[in-house]
């Protein structure tokens, strides 16, 4: 649970929730979940760490990182 403030409008700024999976398919499917009504940071692609990875702030203005595990 994370609050930050009491008027009821919350700012998640500073930090980003990560999810690693096992998959593409599990990957594609949460960045596109996230992503409704979000902003896309990162598309989902290649990196030297994972085989795909991406950013996206959800709907609600919350940042989050999605990769696949290497």
């Amino acid at each position: 649970m994370v609050a930050d403030d009491c008027t009821g409008h919350p700012t998640f700024q500073g930090f980003a929730l990560a999810l690693a999976v096992v998959d593409a398919l599990a990957a594609e499917r949460l960045f596109s979940v996230l992503s409704e009504g979000g902003q896309v940071q990162t598309p989902l692609a290649k990196t030297s760490w994972s085989p795909l990875f991406g950013m996206v702030v959800d709907r609600f203005g919350v940042s989050w990182m999605i990769m696949v595990k290497p």
